[in-house]
């Protein structure tokens, strides 16, 4: 029987009702499946195509942001060299060499102020890549107009610096959200990178300045800075919210923090602060072979290309070092066993064979891999602190941590240039054999490796605390 007109629903007979019922609830479903079906996925964390693009993307864009300032000592011999030629008014090489740690200082200890702001204001992110092109390319361009050391500290020293490290907080943060199990993976690659960069710079910068002078391969730099910039750019991108109760713990991970709210709940665990003052401890000391051992190897009568090959030995044996020091981390050490690893592993090394056979090219071959390999994958621990920091608060914000710890490595590095040229003053360290001990460089050779011993300051504090249990 047919319903009559303008009798409600709820008065038909129950047949009737409960068929059309019956229907609108298959009809609603239908269309619940149909946007459920066609709600588009959220790629996963730490394996999935997107997160391992975003992480080429990271490792491609180290180029640009650390060839310059890995390449610097050549552009500091070449400024020295010329003198009057190239500057006007001539420099001491003091002031030259501040334009090189200027920009190391400024780079590392802008990235706290540029982590939180992009914490704060997410909405920034999308601006940073194209304005750290625009200062980097613009300012090296600018740079080779220069004709006084103080508008290079400026230009290069400075607003260089800045650029570049607007580039590397930008891609930085990005790749932490795309990785969470794997961070020591990503990380690990990240660093080496940037070592594979420092091994190959110095002798491309060599060979440009010899055949084209400073202004002309300032601007060469500038082209190629703007070249390798572009494709990572539109690799990195951020991860998208998870939706539905399906996501996991891990993959909502990467995208927290977006709301704009900073939390410094980090600063209030003792945990961070021990493993931070570590870092600084390394810092102080870490970057004393890479500066100081052309000038060591000048000084014991070696060739004049030795210098490069061992500097350029370092940051290759970083390479592997930054990847399988990253990939302990993540197989569940303890980060303060795996910053052990890295602190002695470094500072035997600077004991037994720069200082006691540094007299020898074969032995100091030896020393520059191992050093290389075990210090300069130090950074590559931060991972598990990450982890660690983690662990004990999921609510904290890993990206912010990490450029807290990239604060502290740049006090370290300000700090050791002076420190660096003091010890060169001091007097020699008497040694019947002729060591590195028994060198100028006697005193910088103790200070390296015990700062290399006191970067596993988190391991020591455990221990002794441990122990002061135990009684």
């Amino acid at each position: 029987m047919s319903p009559q007109p303008g009798i409600p629903l709820q008065d038909l007979p129950t047949s009737d009702s409960a068929r059309l019922t019956h229907v609108a609830e298959n009809n609603n479903r239908s269309t619940e499946h149909v946007e459920v079906a066609t709600q588009p996925s959220v790629p996963s964390a730490d394996r999935s195509k997107a997160a391992y693009l975003v992480l080429a993307g990271c490792v491609l864009i180290q180029t640009p942001i650390w060839g310059y300032s890995l390449a610097f000592g050549i552009f500091q011999e070449y400024y020295t060299t010329h003198g009057t030629a190239v500057l006007s008014g001539g420099s001491s090489p003091g002031t030259i060499a501040s334009i090189g740690t200027s920009q190391t200082g400024v780079l590392y200890l802008m990235m706290p102020v540029t982590f939180t702001l992009l914490t704060k204001y997410p909405r920034l992110r999308r601006w940073f890549g194209p304005l750290g092109l625009l200062l980097t390319t613009g300012c090296l361009t600018a740079s080779s107009f220069a004709t006084t050391a103080g508008q290079l500290i400026v230009t290069q020293g400075v607003f260089h610096a800045i650029g570049c490290g607007l580039l590397f907080t930008r891609s930085s943060l990005c790749m932490d959200e795309w990785f969470s199990e794997r961070k020591g993976l990503a990380y690990g690659a990240m660093w080496s990178g940037k070592s594979g960069v420092g091994a190959g710079m110095p002798f491309l910068t060599s060979a440009l300045l010899n055949r084209y002078g400073a202004s002309s391969t300032l601007r060469i730099y500038a082209v190629a800075s703007t070249l390798l910039v572009i494709p990572p750019l539109f690799l990195m991108r951020e991860r998208p919210a998870p939706r539905g109760r399906s996501s996991t713990t891990s993959d909502d991970e990467g995208a927290r923090g977006r709301g704009g709210h900073v939390s410094f709940a980090f600063a209030r665990h003792p945990t961070f602060w021990i493993l931070q003052c570590g870092n600084i401890l390394q810092s102080l000391g870490y970057l004393m072979p890479s500066t100081y051992m052309a000038s060591y190897a000048n000084a014991l009568g070696f060739p004049s290309i030795t210098g490069p090959i061992f500097l350029a030995l370092i940051s290759l044996a970083s390479v592997p070092g930054s990847l399988l020091i990253g990939l302990l981390n993540d197989t569940g050490l303890a980060a303060t066993t795996v910053i052990l690893i890295s602190s002695l592993g470094s500072a035997l090394p600077v004991f037994l064979l720069w200082g006691l056979g540094g007299h020898q090219i074969a032995v100091l071959v030896v020393f520059t891999l191992l050093y290389g390999f075990f210090a300069g994958g130090f950074s590559s621990t931060w991972s598990g602190i990450l982890h660690e920091m983690k662990r004990r608060d999921s609510a904290m914000d890993t990206g912010l941590i990490f450029g807290m710890l990239l604060g502290g490595r740049g006090l370290g590095f300000v700090l050791s240039g002076p420190v660096g040229g003091a010890l060169l003053e001091t007097n020699r360290f008497k040694a019947e054999d002729f060591t590195g001990y028994a060198t100028q460089y006697g005193p910088m050779i103790v200070y390296t490796g015990l700062t290399a011993t006191l970067g596993a300051w988190g391991w020591f504090w455990t221990m002794g605390k441990r122990a002061m249990r135990a009684l």
